[in-house]
Parts: C-alpha cells; sequence; structure tokens
C-alpha cells in the first residue's frame, strides 16, 4: 500500500502519536493536510501543527468525526474517560468505515468494544473495526517494532491499513490478542532491557579504564554489528555464538562466567515476569 486515501485522526498527541506522525509523512502515506490531531495541551498541538503542518482540534470527538481512521494515542488510565466521550458521537459520527487503532498498552479490544460498540446495531458495528497495537519507543527513531492483532470485525483492508501506518515506523507482526501479553514482554518492554546492558556494559568499560563515551561507543556498535550480522547471515544466534568463542580464549571466559550465575535463566524469567505483569494489567 503505497499511500493511504484517508484522513487519519490522533486521539492523544504525546510521543508515540508524534512519533507515527512523522512516519507517515516522511513515508508518503499521508499528506499534512490530512491528519488531525487532539490534545488538551494547547501548546501541544500548536508545536506540532508548527512541525509537520497537521490539523489540531481540543476535541477528541472533532476528531473522531473528521477521520476515517483514528489511533487511540492516550495513556491507559485514561482511555475509559476517552472512549465515553467517543461513543457519545456515535453512531451519527459512522458516515462509512472507521478504522480505530489502539497502542494503549495493557488495554483489551473486549474493553473498547464495551465502550464504543453499545450504541451500535450489528452493522454499524461492522463499520467500526478494532485494532490493537503493541508498538515500542524505537519507533521513535522510526525503528520500532509492533505486533498486532484485529477483532472480529476486521478485514483485511483494514489490517493493511494498520501495517502501513506501523510499518512507517518500523516493523510489524500480526498475532492473536493472546500473544500479545508475550509480545509486549519481549519488544514493548525490550528496549529497557537493551539500554540495560548497555549501562552495564559502558560501566565494565569504565572500570577497565575506557572513557564512558568510548565504551559507549563500542557498546552500541557492537550491538548494531551483531544484530546485522543475524539479520544478513540468517543464522541462529548460538551458531554465531559459537563462532566468536574459542576454547580457551577471551569469549569463552567470559561466557562461563555467564553460565555460572545463570544469565540465560535469569533473562528467561525476566521476561516471562513481564508477560504475566501484562496479563494481569489486560485482565484488570
Amino acid at each position: 500500500m503505497k499511500r493511504l486515501n484517508a484522513h487519519i485522526g490522533f486521539v492523544g498527541a504525546g510521543n508515540m502519536a508524534e512519533a507515527m506522525i512523522n512516519g507517515v509523512i516522511k513515508s508518503g502515506l499521508c499528506d499534512p493536510a490530512k491528519i488531525w490531531a487532539s490534545d488538551l495541551r494547547e501548546a501541544r498541538l500548536a508545536q506540532l501543527h508548527e512541525t509537520y503542518g497537521i490539523r489540531t482540534s481540543e476535541k477528541n470527538s472533532h476528531v473522531f468525526e473528521q477521520a476515517e481512521i483514528v489511533i487511540l494515542a492516550v495513556k491507559p488510565q485514561h482511555m475509559d474517560d476517552v472512549l465515553d466521550g467517543l461513543s457519545s458521537v456515535l453512531p451519527q459520527a459512522l458516515t462509512g468505515v472507521k478504522l480505530v487503532i489502539s497502542i494503549a498498552a495493557g488495554f483489551p479490544i473486549k474493553k473498547i468494544e464495551a465502550h464504543l460498540y453499545p450504541p451500535l446495531d450489528q452493522d454499524a458495528k461492522g463499520l467500526l473495526p478494532i485494532v490493537r497495537v503493541m508498538p515500542n519507543t524505537p519507533a521513535l527513531a522510526l525503528a520500532g517494532m509492533a505486533g498486532m492483532s484485529g477483532n472480529a470485525y476486521a478485514r483485511q483492508s483494514d489490517m493493511e491499513k494498520a501495517r502501513a501506518i506501523l510499518e512507517a515506523i518500523g516493523k510489524v507482526i500480526e498475532f492473536e490478542e493472546q500473544d500479545l501479553d508475550a509480545v509486549t514482554a519481549m519488544s514493548g518492554s525490550g528496549p529497557a532491557y537493551m539500554f540495560y546492558f548497555v549501562e552495564a556494559f559502558v560501566q565494565a568499560g569504565a572500570k577497565l579504564g575506557l572513557r564512558p563515551s568510548h565504551a559507549l561507543t563500542l557498546t552500541l556498535e557492537t550491538m548494531k554489528g551483531a544484530a546485522r550480522l543475524l539479520e544478513e547471515t540468517g543464522e541462529p544466534p548460538a551458531e554465531l555464538r559459537k563462532k566468536v568463542t574459542s576454547k580457551g580464549g577471551t569469549t569463552e571466559a567470559a561466557l562461563t562466567v555467564m553460565e555460572r550465575y545463570g544469565i540465560k535463566d535469569h533473562l528467561i524469567e525476566a521476561v516471562h515476569a513481564a508477560a504475566q505483569r501484562s496479563k494481569e494489567l489486560s485482565s484488570g
């Protein structure tokens, strides 16, 4: 899909919304004049209008009415109130298909449906498909990794539109909604794990006498290079690890310590803990 012939509305104008606005404009997916954003902060809306040339409104309902694709980009704790406000203009706001995309973490599709579908009959529900998305913060650098899942009314064309928007800020994989807790644990929270590792490596380099700036550069370039090697060779990470690990060498010395302290097992346990917490938040 090269171009979306639709108005896109962002309910909420935080960092992730801006990343998506930036991405869809840079990719040529949508003209700025067809993009709307709403927020309670007048200064924030003015800044987005000045930077990107988009249209803005302080009323969520106005953006909801104007757009054929509505992206819910508010914090999870505000979703109930925001959805109640949007439901107040239904069904009159449905003049055609209106795709709703939510990026609110831990807020399942059934909760969105519980707010938006009561005023609608069966035919009208078919005009309001819902796609839930779990993005991550590297989207701010157009290097995001997202998972998405559609509800029963989301057709293939709806999923393709959501995919096009998400691919403007990185990559996306379609999942069953029940798998989004695992996606949250892997890629949603994942950047924090990577930053944690970088902190440790920089501290290690400093203790070995390196400048922190040099230690950071060594760490970042090594991470990027390793990721690129994984992508380009297609080899399993275990095989690439073995190719770096010589018998009795420096890498083996480091890996022996990691194995002694069960680093891999603890990492797996940590990701499982994140998935469990995501599940708890979704069901709360």
